[in-house]
């Protein structure tokens, strides 16, 4: 019998605000045949020799505040860069095995000569479990393959903007790449 005296007025719908930090890039310091740059946001950059034999490693870029983590693998060009066909192709079905799920794969071509860089950006739209990949070379002694993936189920539309922001971060490293 009593309730409020006014008028119910629904609210204005809610949009997810979603903020970061600027970007501030620093150079990684490791014993490696290329150097790049990463954001400070990436806490921890993990380090492993992948193989004994060959000159193969594995860096892994970790950003716990956004759950994510970007993947870098390096490898050696054999002198007669037969090895280098099969990086390529490697690299490219990694990305196409993404088209069960992905909506599109916009692909980016990468070049500078200036510092014999040559490689590919790829954005995959869509719920799938890596939303951007690359592949950066020389053509003639290194391979360097990256790929981001987020610690949670893909859903694209929740990723977005985290995934947006990390892809610039990719081409960040894909700009600030030098060969040693």
């Amino acid at each position: 019998m009593m309730s409020c005296g006014q008028d119910y007025i629904p609210k204005p719908k809610g949009y997810l605000r979603l903020e970061y930090p600027q970007a501030q890039y620093d150079k990684v310091n490791a014993e490696l045949p290329f150097s790049f740059e990463t954001n400070a946001l990436a806490s921890e950059i993990k380090l492993k020799r992948l193989a004994a034999s060959t000159e193969s490693y594995g860096i892994n870029i970790e950003y716990p505040t956004l759950k994510a983590t970007i993947f870098l693998t390096y490898k050696a060009v054999d002198d007669d860069q037969k090895n280098l066909t099969d990086f390529l192709r490697d690299a490219q079905k990694f990305t196409l095995e993404h088209t069960i799920k992905a909506d599109e794969i916009p692909v980016f071509p990468y070049e500078n000569k200036e510092r014999k860089v040559y490689g590919i950006f790829s954005e995959v739209k869509g719920n799938v479990a890596s939303p951007a990949q690359f592949y950066v070379t020389d053509s003639i002694k290194h391979f360097l393959i990256g790929s981001l993936y987020f610690n949670t189920k893909p859903n694209y539309d929740s990723i977005l903007p985290a995934a947006n922001y990390l892809q610039k971060d990719m081409a960040h490293i894909m700009e600030t790449l030098r060969w040693k």
